[in-house]
């Protein structure tokens, strides 16, 4: 699901401005990338509690990545239907993962 959704940001950001290529599209790109990089990462760290650790990094940066798309919304560079696919998609992805966080989480206790 985090996958899709990078394959998807990616997308859907190469038509803003020219002048937010290196701003907000780079800082859309960088949370969204976060997400399933950090999952990966924490899956191969030696203990659980290090991979709940990463686990809420992604949430974090799932979380930083809702933002951007909220601010790219309302600046206009994205159009309502693509706002609305994309404020979905993340919040699929984060009920997920904060379910998956949450049993990960009580397995340790």
């Amino acid at each position: 699901m985090a996958d899709e959704l990078v394959i998807t940001i990616y997308q859907k950001t190469k038509n803003f401005p020219a002048d937010e290529q290196f701003g907000l599209v780079q800082q859309i790109r960088r949370s969204a990338v976060s997400v399933p990089s950090n999952i990966v990462e924490g899956c191969y760290r030696q203990s659980q509690k290090e991979f709940i650790r990463f686990l809420e990094i992604a949430y974090s940066s799932l979380k930083e990545c809702h933002y951007q798309i909220n601010i790219s919304g309302r600046l206009g560079y994205l159009d309502s239907q693509t706002h609305d696919l994309l404020d979905h998609k993340i919040t699929e992805a984060e009920k997920v993962l904060i379910a998956f966080y949450k049993f990960q989480k009580k397995n340790i206790q």
